[in-house]
This record gives C-alpha cells, sequence and structure tokens, in this order.
C-alpha cells in the first residue's frame, strides 16, 4: 500500500507548478513510474495473480498522465498567448481601426467604426449586428483555436467571403495516358463530376465585462476578448467537426454512412471491426490497430493522425506489441504529442468511448480528409442592457465542415 499512497502523491504534485520545463520533466518521470507498474500488473496477469492493488495503482497514475498532460498543454497555450498590457506595442496596434474598435468596445461610441466602415462599403454595420473586429485580432482567433481546437489543428482549413463553398471534384479521377513527344494526342473520355457542398454555419459566444475592466486602460479589450472565446468556440467546433449533423451546424466525420472497409465505396468512412463485441480482443489487441493503419493508402498513411479520447488512450497506453515495447510513447518536447506506433495522437474529448457499437478511434490524414471553412469577419455586438450591470459583447463567427476525401479517414469500429 506504500507505493499505491506515492501515487496519490504524484497527483497532487501534478496539479501544480508553472514551469514548462520542469512540468514536462514530471511528466515523463510519471511515465516511467507507469510502465513499471504496468510491467508489474501484466506479469500478475500472465500467472493469473493479478493483485486489485497493482491494477488500482496503474489506473491511478495513468489518471495522472492524463491530467499532467493537460496542465502541459495549458502552459504551452499560456506562452502562445499575447500579453494584455499595452508594453511594446507596435504601430499595428495603433492602426485606425483597431482604436476606433476599442473605442466601441470601452463606451460603444460607434461614430468612428461606422465612418469607417462606410468609408470601407463594408458589409460590417451595426445594423447587421454588430462591427467586425480587427483583421489582427480575427487572425489572433484563428491562431488560437487552431492551437486548442483539436479537429481544426490537423485538418485544412480555407476561408471563403460567400456562406458555401462547393468544391467540384472527379468522381472517377482526371483522364491520364503515355504518350510520345510528336505523336497524336487522342481524345480522353469526359470526367464524372460531382460537387461538395459545405455550407457556414453561426458560432457564437457572449463574454461579460464590469465596468471596472473596460475603464482600465491597461487592459487590451480585443486581447481579452480573444481569450475569453477561444474555449466556447473550440468546444462547440470540436464537438461539431467530430458527431454535428450538418443542422445549422459544420458536418462531423463520425455522421458520416459507415460500411466495412472491404465493402467501400466513395461517400462512405471505411472500418475496421475489433472482431469483438464490446471492446478490444483480448489476446493481441494491437493488431486491430495495425490493420487499421494498413486500411489507409501509403500516401495517406505518412500524414496521419490518431483521433481518441483521453479513455481510449489510457486503454491503448497499456498494450505492447509482440517485442514487449509500449505502443503509446510520450511526447519528445514540451508542446508536441503523444505518438502511438509512430503516429501523433490528437486527443479529442468528444469521440465516443469504447463500447459495443462505437467508432473510438479514427485514423487518417485528416488534411486531405476533412475540410474546415471560415467565412472571414468576426462581429462583436456591443450589449450593456440585459445583463446590467454587465456589458454582454455577443461574438460570432460562421464556419461550416466536412470530409472533402472518403479515403483519407478510416474508423476503428466496436463489432464482432
Amino acid at each position: 500500500m506504500e507505493k499505491l499512497e506515492n501515487t496519490r502523491g504524484l497527483e497532487v504534485k501534478s496539479a501544480g507548478g508553472g514551469d514548462l520545463s520542469g512540468a514536462f520533466e514530471e511528466f515523463m518521470s510519471s511515465f516511467e513510474t507507469f510502465k513499471e507498474a504496468n510491467d508489474r500488473r501484466l506479469g500478475e496477469i500472465e500467472r493469473r495473480a493479478a493483485d486489485p492493488v497493482t491494477s488500482e495503482k496503474v489506473d491511478r497514475i495513468s489518471s495522472a498522465l492524463d491530467e499532467q498532460r493537460r496542465a502541459l498543454d495549458r502552459l504551452v497555450l499560456k506562452k502562445a498567448r499575447p500579453a494584455l498590457a499595452r508594453d511594446g506595442a507596435d504601430t499595428l496596434a495603433h492602426s485606425e481601426h483597431k482604436e476606433a474598435f476599442e473605442g466601441y468596445l470601452r463606451s460603444g461610441d460607434e461614430r468612428q467604426l461606422r465612418a469607417l466602415e462606410e468609408k470601407a462599403m463594408s458589409y460590417g454595420s451595426g445594423q447587421d449586428g454588430g462591427y467586425l473586429v480587427p483583421d489582427e485580432v480575427e487572425a489572433e482567433i484563428g491562431k488560437r483555436l487552431a492551437e486548442i481546437s483539436p479537429i481544426r489543428s490537423i485538418a485544412s482549413v480555407r476561408q471563403v467571403s460567400a456562406a458555401v463553398l462547393k468544391k467540384p471534384f472527379a468522381i472517377n479521377g482526371p483522364a491520364t495516358g503515355w504518350v510520345g513527344e510528336t505523336a497524336a494526342r487522342p481524345e480522353t473520355a469526359s470526367s464524372t463530376l460531382d460537387e461538395l457542398s459545405f455550407p457556414t454555419a453561426e458560432l457564437y459566444a457572449m463574454p461579460a465585462a464590469t465596468q471596472t475592466l473596460l475603464d482600465d486602460a491597461v487592459v487590451e479589450l480585443d486581447a481579452w476578448i480573444a481569450g475569453e472565446i477561444e474555449a466556447a468556440f473550440a468546444e462547440q467546433e470540436g464537438t461539431a467537426f467530430i458527431s454535428g449533423d450538418g443542422a445549422n451546424k459544420p458536418r462531423g466525420f463520425l455522421s458520416y454512412p459507415q460500411v466495412d472497409d472491404l465493402e467501400w465505396s466513395w461517400g462512405n468512412v471505411g472500418y475496421v471491426a475489433t472482431g469483438v463485441a464490446s471492446g478490444l480482443p483480448v489476446n493481441a489487441p494491437s493488431d486491430v490497430l495495425v490493420d487499421l493503419v494498413y486500411m489507409l493508402k501509403a500516401g495517406y498513411r505518412q500524414n496521419s493522425n490518431w483521433v481518441m479520447n483521453r479513455k481510449t488512450q489510457a486503454t491503448l497506453r497499456k498494450l505492447k506489441d509482440a517485442d514487449g515495447n509500449y505502443l503509446w510513447q510520450p511526447p519528445a518536447t514540451p508542446g508536441s504529442r503523444a505518438m502511438l506506433m509512430g503516429f501523433p495522437v490528437v486527443e479529442a474529448e468528444d469521440m465516443p468511448d469504447i463500447a459495443a457499437g462505437e467508432t473510438p478511434i479514427a485514423f487518417g490524414d485528416f488534411g486531405r480528409g476533412y475540410l474546415v471553412v471560415d467565412r472571414t469577419g468576426v462581429r462583436v455586438l456591443r450589449d450593456p442592457y440585459s445583463a446590467k450591470p454587465y456589458v454582454l459583447f455577443y461574438t460570432t463567427k460562421r464556419v461550416g465542415g466536412g470530409i472533402q476525401n472518403f479515403e483519407a479517414i478510416k474508423l476503428l469500429k466496436v463489432e464482432a
């Protein structure tokens, strides 16, 4: 029981500390402790005398590893955020649009913004439901979302000015052939074209501020707004990109029809079955992961990622290959991703748990397989009336998404 108590201390320790390098060293030390405990557990299972205390210790350390990893991610994100103070602000910070926008946020004075946007013939007028944030603020919001939104960080992202992106593609591929330098070029067969449509839907957040905060000249309000809405936008996006039904939201890759990969056709997402009705196989569970990897064509594998939630990752963290090596490896540096069988692991909490009929693991080249569509422009509407004495900032952006290449993403499905 003494070693079990040490793991409790590990959990407490993982919750504190603000130094990035120290937190990373602590995470790596915890992983070594985890491997030792899990090796002991596996040895006891082989002797058919597994000690419940050892199993509890492994689970406890695994949970502590998850908490330490989240703490590491928070520290990395914190280092990426710009300071809120004005010290050292560049000339861009004093641009005409930014000064007018800040005046609107602090006092509701929209005269400068109205004049600027009328001058530019912009659609971002107050009658349309708010004013556009400055370009640098919009870029900062997009950058932060890419850092904390799991699917956005690995998918293709395209900005559009229209409400819908329509992307044509050839169902049977382009017509090609070999020909001599001076030989006649025979007429090629016409390609069969189809069209993918990616409509954008409105995503909103409504941070609140006190008048004291608005009166504080040291606080950069545009950076404050970006920081307030990043978590709300990332959470909503994360769910929609995975399981969204496409109704007033992006369509998630799990919402498309799923078929056994041996019967795959365009418009469906192929899956590999675990062969067990309720989970991973007891014997050689890593084999189904190998099958999933090699269901992808070689051109997609080289840039592929695993996508799963932390519970699934905790299960896979305990697995070894035939040579006794752990399939899951910790990140090599702070801010990098953990690796599973040589491919990065993206933790997405909206992925389902390992259970009957679920698809808890996705694998593929999401950069080629999934497209995120951002309509340019983030709007802010100042509302000092609805929640007095607080001032609400109704912030909206339009986002769409869906699969653009059905060959590039495969799933692991729990079924016999």
